[in-house]
C-alpha cells in the first residue's frame, strides 16, 4: 500500500507532509521526509511505475502591504531541475498575480510567514493558495532573511558569484523569500548541489497570465473525471515520445504561454544550424530518404560503438543506465573509490564468517538493498547456533522466513560511504547526460507533437497570424473545439469565430484556441489571426467551491472582482451566466453594470453568454443614436418543429439577440409530467417579458394591450440607473474601513444611500434595484 498512499498524500492531495520512521519498540527515527514540493526522497516510490508528469515546485512568498498598495516578493525553488528563481511585482487585494504566477510555475507548495492575528489580506491569499491546489506551509518569519544569502547562492550557483550579486542587488523583497526556501529544503548540507543550481529572474509578463479558474474553464490540464483523454487539452496535444521530458516540457508550455511566440524560433533553427556532428545531414534531410545509407555498416557501427563506449555494460544486464566510468575522469576516480569500499565489505563479510565460524556465502551471506543497504542475512536455522554473539556484537534489523539480516558498526559505516559514492556517481553523470541536447530534443518533440495533431485531425488545422497584443483584432473562420471534435460521438459544426450547440462551448473555444496558439500550435480554423493576449480571465462556474465554505454566489463575486481588478485592453475576458446565483433583480443589475464597465473602462476583448434577455439591449441595435460602440449580440441558433413542437438545435452562431427560450421544451424532453410542463407554460407566459412581440426593451412604451409583464424600462433608464448604482458601489468600496470605527462606517453608508435613494425617485429600475 506505501506506493498508493504516497502518491495519494504527495501527488494527489497536495496538502501533506509523509515522514516515514524505522525501528522498534520505542526505539524509531525519522529517515526520510517529503511535501508535495519537495518529493525528492519519495522519487524512487512515487514513479517506480509511471513517469514524473511535472516537476513539483516550492514558492515562498513575502507580502509587503502599503498604501498604494501590495508589493509581494516571490521565490521559487524546483528541487528536481536545480533552478532558483525571484520575481517581484505589484498586486491588488485578490492577490490576481500570485495567482497566475503559482499556475504558471506549477507551483505546489508556498511558505509564508507566521501571521498571529490573521488579517484579511492573509485570509484572501490563503484562499488563493487553496483554489490553485497549493500547500501551505507557515515558517518563522526569522527565515525570511537576506543575511548571508550571496555566499549560500554562490555555493550552490554555477558561474561567479559577482553575477549572483548582481541579480539579488535588482531587489527588495524577493531575496527574503529566496533565503527562505534555501532554510527549509536545506540546499547547502548536500554537497552534491554545489555549483550545480542555476539562478534565474523570473519575469511574468513574458508569459500570458492564467489564473486557476481560467485553467479550469478552458480544460487545459488532465482530471480524474476525465472520460478520456482527449477531454482536456493536455491530453488531446500530448503526443511526445521522449520519456518524460517532452511531457513535461508540454505541461510546461501550456501553463506558461508566450506573450512573443517568435522566441523560441530563432533558437531551435540557430541550434539546428550550428550542429555539425554525426548525425547533421540526417537532421536536415527528409526522415526516411536514403534509409539504407543510414543503417550501412559504416554509420551503425559507429553508433554502436558510442553506446559501448559510453554506456557501462555490466550494469545494464541489472536494469541500471549507468555511464561507463571510463567515459570521463570524474567518474573514474569515484568508481575506483567504489570498488575499494566494495572490496573492503567483502574483506569485512569474509572475516565475520570466521569469527562467527560460518561458511562465507553458504551459511553466512552479503545481502545489498535499498531498505537496509549492505546486511549480512543467515538462515533462521543458522541464528540459535550464533544467538549469543548476534545479540552482543550485532544489531538485529529484521527477522523473516528467509532468515535473519543484522549489521555491526563497520559494515554500517563501510555501507553508508558506499552508498554517498553510489549518489555522487549518479550526480556526477545526470551532468554528463547532455542535458543541453535532451532540453532541444524534448522541444522538439513538442513541436513534432504539435505537427502531429495538427495534421491528423479529421479536419486539419491552420497557422495562425499572430499580430502585436496593440492590434486588438481576433479572428477566427470556421473554428472549432478541439477537444470537442475529437470525440467520437460528435459531428462538429464549424463558426467564424467560434461554435457549439451550447453557448458555454462556444465561448471557452476562443480561449482555447489563443492558448494553443500562444504555446505555439496551429490551431482547429480554416483561418485565424490572434492579437496575443497578456492574460485570460475566465468566470464560468463555481466547481467545488461549496466544499471549501464559500457560496456559489461569493465564488461569482470573487472571481469576477479579479477580472475587474486584473483585466487590461490586451486580456481576454470569458464570462458565462453571471448573477445567477442570486435573485433575478440583483442578478440583472450586477450583469449589466459589469458589462458596462468593461466596454467603457476596460475595452478588454469579452464573450458573455447570459441567460438575462434584457441585458442584449446594451447593443441598442435599433437605435443607432443611442448604441455602445463595442457590443453585438449574438445567439446559438435552435428550430422548433410547428407541428410535433420538437426542438433541434442547429449548432449554428447567428447575429442578433435570442427570440426565445427552450427551456420548457428540454424539460419536455426529459420526460416532466405533462402538468408540470403545462404549468410552468402558463407561468412563463405571465412573467414574459421579452416576448416576441416585444423583442426587446427599445421600446417599451408601446405595450401590448392585455400584457402582463410585470417590468418595462426604458434603455435610457437602465443605463443611467446602472452607472449610479455602480457609482454609490464604488464610492462604497473606496471607503477606508479598515481605519474607521463602526459608528464612522455607518454614517458614511448612510449618505450613500440617502444619494441613491434620491436619485431612485425619478428612475423606476433604480427602485427596483433598492
Amino acid at each position: 500500500m506505501f506506493e498508493t498512499v504516497a502518491r495519494d498524500l504527495l501527488l494527489e492531495r497536495t496538502d501533506h507532509t509523509l515522514e516515514v520512521y524505522e525501528g522498534s519498540g520505542s526505539n524509531w527515527r525519522l529517515v526520510k521526509s517529503g511535501t508535495p514540493g519537495n518529493i525528492g526522497s519519495f522519487e524512487d516510490v512515487l514513479f517506480a511505475n509511471s513517469e514524473m508528469q511535472d516537476s513539483p515546485v516550492v514558492v515562498a512568498l513575502s507580502l509587503n502591504l502599503r498604501e498604494s498598495g501590495c508589493t509581494i516578493g516571490l521565490g521559487f525553488v524546483d528541487l528536481t531541475k536545480r533552478l532558483l528563481g525571484m520575481a517581484e511585482f505589484l498586486d491588488d487585494s485578490h492577490f490576481t498575480n500570485v495567482e497566475s504566477a503559482l499556475v504558471a510555475l506549477g507551483c505546489k507548495e508556498c511558505l509564508v510567514p507566521i501571521e498571529r492575528g490573521k488579517s484579511i489580506e492573509y485570509k484572501m491569499l490563503c484562499d488563493v493558495l487553496t483554489k490553485c491546489g497549493v500547500m501551505l506551509t507557515e515558517r518563522k518569519k526569522s527565515e525570511f532573511k537576506t543575511r548571508d544569502l550571496v555566499q549560500d547562492l554562490g555555493r550552490l550557483v554555477k558561474g561567479s558569484i559577482e553575477a549572483v550579486q548582481d541579480l539579488v542587488s535588482g531587489f527588495e523583497f524577493a531575496p527574503g523569500a529566496l533565503g527562505a526556501l534555501l532554510s527549509y529544503a536545506d540546499l547547502l548540507a548536500d554537497e552534491s548541489n554545489y555549483e550545480n543550481y542555476t539562478l534565474r529572474r523570473c519575469n511574468l509578463d513574458s508569459y500570458m497570465r492564467l489564473d486557476s479558474a481560467a485553467m479550469r474553464a478552458l480544460n487545459v490540464l488532465e482530471s480524474k473525471t476525465d472520460a478520456n483523454k482527449n477531454f482536456s487539452l493536455f491530453g488531446l496535444m500530448n503526443r511526445t515520445c521522449t520519456a518524460g521530458m517532452g511531457k513535461r516540457l508540454l505541461h510546461m508550455w501550456l501553463k506558461q504561454p508566450l506573450v512573443d511566440s517568435s522566441i523560441r524560433l530563432p533558437y531551435i533553427k540557430s541550434a539546428l544550424e550550428r550542429y555539425d556532428g554525426q548525425f547533421s545531414s540526417m537532421m536536415k534531410s527528409r526522415y526516411l530518404k536514403d534509409l539504407e545509407l543510414w543503417t550501412g555498416a559504416d554509420r551503425l557501427n559507429k553508433f554502436i560503438e558510442l553506446v559501448e563506449t559510453a554506456v557501462d555494460l555490466d550494469h545494464l544486464e541489472s536494469g541500471e543506465y549507468m555511464i561507463s566510468s571510463s567515459y570521463d575522469s570524474a567518474l573514474t576516480e569515484l568508481k575506483e573509490k567504489q570498488e575499494l569500499l566494495d572490496s573492503q565489505i567483502h574483506d569485512l563479510h569474509r572475516q565475520t564468517a570466521v569469527d562467527l565460524d560460518l561458511a562465507v556465502d553458504k551459511a553466512l551471506k552479503l545481502d545489498k538493498g535499498t531498505q537496509f543497504g549492505h546486511v549480512f542475512r543467515i538462515t533462521k536455522k543458522e541464528e540459535p547456533k550464533i544467538r549469543k554473539k548476534l545479540n552482543t556484537q550485532f544489531i538485529v534489523l529484521e527477522t523473516r522466513k528467509d532468515g535473519v539480516k543484522f549489521t555491526n558498526t563497520k559494515l554500517k559505516k563501510l555501507g553508508d560511504k558506499y552508498q554517498q559514492i553510489i549518489e555522487e556517481y549518479k550526480s556526477c553523470q545526470k551532468q554528463l547526460v547532455f542535458e543541453s541536447l535532451a532540453e532541444l530534443i524534448s522541444e522538439l518533440d513538442v513541436l513534432l507533437s504539435f505537427a502531429d495533431l495538427a495534421s491528423s485531425c479529421p479536419t486539419p488545422y491552420t497557422r495562425p497570424d499572430i499580430t502585436s497584443s496593440d492590434e486588438g483584432d481576433i479572428i477566427l473562420e470556421g473554428s472549432r473545439h478541439p477537444c470537442v471534435e475529437a470525440q467520437d460521438w460528435v459531428n462538429f459544426i464549424p463558426n467564424d469565430w467560434p461554435n457549439m450547440g451550447g453557448k458555454s462551448t462556444f465561448i471557452r473555444q476562443v480561449g482555447v484556441n489563443i492558448l494553443m496558439a500562444q504555446v505555439g500550435c496551429f490551431v482547429p480554423c480554416d483561418k485565424a489571426s490572434i492579437s496575443v493576449r497578456d492574460c485570460i480571465f475566465a468566470r464560468v462556474g463555481a466547481g467545488d467551491c461549496q466544499l471549501r465554505g464559500v457560496s456559489t454566489f461569493m465564488q461569482e463575486m470573487l472571481e469576477t472582482a479579479s477580472i475587474l481588478k486584473g483585466a487590461t485592453d490586451k486580456s481576454l475576458i470569458i464570462i458565462d451566466e453571471l448573477g445567477r446565483g442570486t435573485s433575478t433583480y440583483d442578478g440583472f443589475g450586477l450583469a449589466w453594470a459589469i458589462c458596462e464597465h468593461i466596454v467603457d473602462v476596460m475595452k478588454a476583448p469579452t464573450l458573455f453568454a447570459t441567460h438575462f434577455h434584457e441585458l442584449t439591449a446594451l447593443a441598442h441595435e435599433n437605435d443607432p443614436h443611442k448604441q455602445i460602440v463595442g457590443v453585438a449580440n449574438y445567439h446559438v441558433s435552435a428550430h422548433i418543429d410547428a407541428s410535433t413542437r420538437k426542438l433541434t438545435m442547429l449548432y449554428k452562431v447567428e447575429p442578433g439577440a435570442c427570440d426565445q427560450s427552450f427551456g420548457i421544451h428540454v424539460a419536455e424532453f426529459a420526460n416532466f409530467p405533462e402538468s408540470v410542463v403545462a404549468l410552468a407554460r402558463e407561468k412563463a407566459a405571465e412573467l414574459e417579458d421579452f416576448s416576441s412581440s416585444a423583442i426587446s426593451l427599445i421600446d417599451s412604451s408601446t405595450e401590448e394591450v392585455g400584457s402582463k409583464r410585470k417590468r418595462a424600462f426604458e434603455p435610457d433608464e437602465i443605463s443611467k440607473g446602472a452607472a449610479k448604482a455602480r457609482q454609490i458601489l464604488e464610492s462604497f468600496v473606496a471607503l477606508p474601513l479598515d481605519t474607521m470605527d463602526k459608528t464612522q462606517a455607518l454614517q458614511e453608508v448612510k449618505k450613500l444611500k440617502d444619494n441613491l435613494e434620491k436619485d431612485a425617485q425619478n428612475c423606476h429600475w433604480l427602485q427596483k434595484f433598492l
